[in-house]
């Protein structure tokens, strides 16, 4: 089989840190294409990173030929037209979080992309991790019994640009080979909003990965501590079997003590990972205590994992390891959470 040919729309921040890389490395893949709407930033990317074009719009991208996939990495507000676009040209797709910005526009791409069976992967680096996978497995095998609770607490240090003070993407990186444009974190028209689109979109989308459970009611309330994002979130999410999920989050923290505290807690054991320091402890009723092998630094926030399986699910090598139905979960938890943060209701998910 010849090298997967894929394009990279919104080529900025991300892209060129975690996806370009990520396709250079795979000895299956070529990096054909960058887009950005700057022509001389989008022919400097191209040239560093050895494309073959660069191009200004969508068009440009899905008219070259040859192209089998295109991953979009641009801002949260054009995602589902570009989606869209691409999987109507037959494209296989890699869309960045927050997937769209309705929970209507994620299940219009996951149901096009199922009916022209092309790849539709979200971009959420978490569920390639040893600990998630294993907790997966421990769930879905029986290990803990029926799911009743799970308790999150994430937090990440992106309060200055979610408040349009800082544009730097810290997330702790020091090599950054291109800021991001003003507006992206900070702009709700761009972003669809602060803490709840940025980073509960990871958190939300977990629920779902670790459980196979969907949402279907949330009661949410926002603090937005002057800004026009919401800063603090406190979200009460019921799944389908029943199960009630705690989900606080907040970008407001030093950089120094991130959180991502997740417990799943069944009726035979229950189950601790602390995703920012890479630990995980299962705990049965018997009191006995596992305790899993720690993961290494890179392996902690695998950036460049949903890139890599996206080459290898295209080529039928490997299972989707983070489909587009996870992106739609979250999605309709974002949705709802909004929705309730804003009428102070419950509000049932609408399936």
């Amino acid at each position: 089989m010849a090298k997967i040919r894929v394009g990279v729309i919104g080529a900025g921040w991300w892209a060129t840190f975690a996806h370009i890389p990520a396709i250079r490395s795979h000895a299956q893949a070529e990096l054909v294409a960058v887009q950005s709407r700057e022509r001389a930033k989008a022919e400097k990317i191209a040239r560093d990173f050895g494309a073959q074009h660069a191009c200004t719009t969508v068009d440009e991208v899905l008219a070259l030929t040859g192209l089998d996939a295109v991953i979009i990495a641009s801002t949260p507000n054009v995602h589902y037209a570009q989606a869209k676009a691409a999987l109507q040209s037959g494209r296989h797709v890699l869309i960045e979080k927050p997937m769209t910005f309705t929970a209507a526009e994620a299940r219009e791409l996951v149901e096009l992309a199922a009916s022209k069976q092309l790849q539709l992967l979200i971009s959420c680096p978490w569920h390639f991790t040893r600990h998630g996978i294993e907790t997966r497995r421990l769930i879905q095998s029986g290990a803990l019994g029926q799911i009743k609770m799970i308790s999150v607490l994430m937090t990440n240090p992106i309060d200055k640009l979610l408040r349009g003070i800082n544009t730097s993407p810290t997330h702790g990186l020091a090599d950054v080979y291109v800021e991001p444009r003003h507006g992206s974190y900070n702009n709700p028209a761009i972003a669809g909003g602060g803490q709840i689109y940025c980073q509960v979109s990871h958190a939300a989308a977990y629920l779902t990965f670790l459980t196979g459970l969907r949402p279907v009611e949330v009661f949410a309330r926002f603090d937005r501590d002057g800004s026009q994002n919401d800063i603090y979130n406190a979200l009460t999410i019921t799944m389908e079997n029943g199960a009630l999920v705690s989900l606080a989050s907040t970008g407001a923290t030093p950089l120094a003590e991130r959180n991502y505290e997740v417990r799943v807690f069944g009726t035979k054991a229950i189950v601790q990972l602390e995703l920012w320091r890479g630990s995980m402890t299962l705990i049965d009723f018997n009191d006995q205590r596992t305790v899993y092998p720690p993961l290494a630094e890179a392996e902690i926030y695998p950036a460049p994992a949903p890139a890599l399986n996206f080459i290898d699910a295209i080529r039928g090598q490997a299972a989707n390891g983070s489909p587009g139905d996870l992106g739609l979960a979250a999605m309709e938890i974002i949705e709802a959470a909004c929705t309730s943060a804003a009428n102070g209701q419950n509000v049932s998910v609408r399936q």
